[in-house]
């Protein structure tokens, strides 16, 4: 009825050009136009498939020389690269230069990044017991009861974690401004404790009669820590409002103040940034790891570098002791904030920024965390199904939102048609799509759009990672070179200086579960060595699971503390 409707209308109007009005609905009757079948078939848009992924492919990764290495064009693209020689004029290789010269500034001149823990050693995996922790994050906070066994007797795939509870921080937690969000903490943390007494794992008149328990707090936040557990409050970001008022107060303070008002008897000792949690995580089982990446919602590196590399402003007013025994200091890079100015940007990119209310704060990792991959996804999409007709040249509504794609969603895509069709059922239930589409030729160009945006995000963590490497490598070599032989920084420094197998402990959802992604970006880390002129026999960065890393993270530097508590409790017993 409606296009009966359509067609009379149309013939009313043909009647201002002269024509009867049975001439004119006999003309449209017979005319292709009058079919809808028929419209789609003569419907022509601007540019081939193949075309716009040809394009895409020299826009997201041609700036930075990974299209040289695609070997698949139906998966996740894989870098390989059989080329043994050095190549000092390697895109990729000239990009970390860059952004090492980044790293170098922040680590001198930046107070917002580049944030020195009060840490200095990292753990012999002599540490033992059982241990309360807690990790704060962006949308959860995890409260356990973590034992520690040791490096000989324990492997990462022991159950370490004796008990945990998990509490989602949703927007009405996120909102509680000040004080008030630390007394939800707190009474989260009870909660967990007496479920943990109720178990058996703590005793219930050890709790409730005796001295605080310990606790390990591991805060996914900015933080200047001026001690084992303190820090000066900073800006909390992520929509957050536990910072109001409290911007510069002490964190440990802060917590410990609200968990005595509350009669919470646990006291916070030791504070970690997550970043520096997931290194100490990974070091306690592997001593070779200097680096502790995170890549999930968000991307963070943590480094164990020279300290002779980070101003002396960026310390605050440490004691003459801590600078006489630390040659080396964790470091919390705020890897997002860095890239301005040199990584390549895509006319998504440029879209995706200028919506964004802070487009310059955290260029890197609109380029590579999970928050952002899906959104670019979307974007190109957006500009593919009008320009070449993918999903029948129609988009669907819920795409024109922002942010409608997650990379979970992306994830899915580079699986494509391996996904035993789910992949297809997912994308078509969330955009409520006709039973035809996608296609599978939709899916094999969404897969390959989704892979090069994906490879991109692995090529750029590589070279932050081995811009880290060689930024602790050539600082390392200049501390060697200034102390005395007979310093015990002496002996550390060499030691440094030949591990053969640098280790990156690694936790986050898209380089634990996105589709070759992990080994994608170990294939880059191999590259760049290469291209630097190393042989990968004899120098390596390797990429190790840190599982539960900020729990256990939070739990090791707790153990550590109370460690060095105790040994000087006995020096001053001994002295008197």
């Amino acid at each position: 009825m409606a296009s009966l409707k359509r067609l009379i209308i149309d013939a009313l109007k043909s009647l201002s050009r002269g024509r009867s009005f049975l001439q004119a609905l006999l003309a449209l009757w017979i005319s292709p136009k009058s079919d809808p079948t028929k419209v789609k078939q003569t419907r022509k848009f601007q540019r081939a498939r193949e075309e716009f992924l040809e394009e895409a492919n020299e826009l997201l990764l041609g700036p930075i020389g990974s299209n040289r290495f695609l070997r698949d064009e139906h998966s996740l693209i894989v870098p390989y690269n059989s080329d043994t020689n050095p190549n000092p004029d390697d895109p990729l290789l000239l990009l970390s230069k860059k952004l090492k010269e980044q790293f170098r500034d922040g680590l001198q001149n930046n107070p917002a990044c580049m944030l020195p823990s009060y840490n200095h050693q990292l753990p012999g995996g002599h540490e033992l017991g059982q241990h309360l922790a807690v990790d704060i994050g962006g949308s959860t906070l995890r409260v356990g009861l973590v034992d520690l066994k040791g490096r000989e007797t324990t492997d990462d795939d022991d159950n370490t974690i004796v008990h945990m509870d998990n509490y989602t921080i949703d927007k009405s937690v996120r909102l509680l401004a000040g004080a008030d969000f630390f007394k939800w903490m707190a009474w989260k943390i009870e909660t967990s404790v007496k479920k943990a007494i109720d178990a058996g794992h703590i005793s219930r008149d050890g709790y409730e009669s005796g001295d605080p328990m310990p606790m390990g707090l591991a805060w996914s936040f900015p933080l200047e820590q001026t001690s084992p557990n303190g820090g000066n409050i900073c800006a909390m970001g992520k929509s957050f409002l536990a910072c109001d008022g409290l911007i510069g107060q002490d964190l440990g303070a802060t917590c410990n103040k609200v968990l005595q008002e509350l009669k919470v008897n646990v006291e916070v000792v030791s504070i970690v940034n997550d970043s520096n949690a997931t290194l100490l995580s990974s070091a306690y089982f592997n001593p070779s790891t200097r680096f502790g990446l995170i890549l999930g919602t968000g991307v963070n590196i943590a480094a164990h570098l020279p300290v002779n590399l980070v101003g002396k402003s960026k310390f605050g007013n440490r004691p003459d002791s801590w600078y006489e025994q630390a040659s080396h200091v964790m470091v919390n890079t705020e890897l997002g904030m860095f890239g301005r100015d040199i990584l390549p940007l895509t006319r998504w990119d440029k879209i995706l920024k200028a919506g964004h209310e802070r487009p310059d704060f955290q260029p890197l990792e609109h380029a590579v965390s999970g928050y952002y991959l899906g959104e670019v996804f979307r974007i190109a999409l957006l500009e593919a199904i009008k320009t070449t007709g993918v999903l029948g040249g129609e988009v669907p509504p819920l795409m024109l939102e922002a942010y409608s794609m997650d990379t979970e969603t992306m994830s899915l895509m580079v699986d494509g048609l391996h996904s035993g069709g789910k992949a297809n059922q997912v994308f078509s239930q969330l955009y409520q799509l006709a039973a035809d589409i996608p296609s599978n030729e939709d899916m094999r160009f969404m897969q390959q759009l989704a892979g090069y945006i994906a490879q991109r995000s692995a090529s750029i963590v590589a070279a932050s990672l081995f811009a880290l490497w060689e930024l602790k490598n050539e600082a390392e070599q200049n501390l060697l070179d200034e102390v005395e032989p007979e310093s015990p920084f002496s002996e550390e420094t060499a030691v440094e200086l030949q591990i053969e197998r640098t280790t990156v402990g690694y936790t986050g959802s898209v380089v634990t579960y996105f589709p070759e992604y992990k080994e994608t970006l170990q294939r880059y880390l191999d590259h760049l060595m290469l291209s630097a002129g190393h042989v990968l026999k004899e120098r390596r960065i390797e990429l190790v699971p840190a599982k539960e890393s900020s729990l256990l993270g939070a739990a090791v530097s707790l153990a550590g503390v109370m460690d060095e508590e105790e040994r000087m409790r006995l020096d001053e017993k001994g002295t008197t």
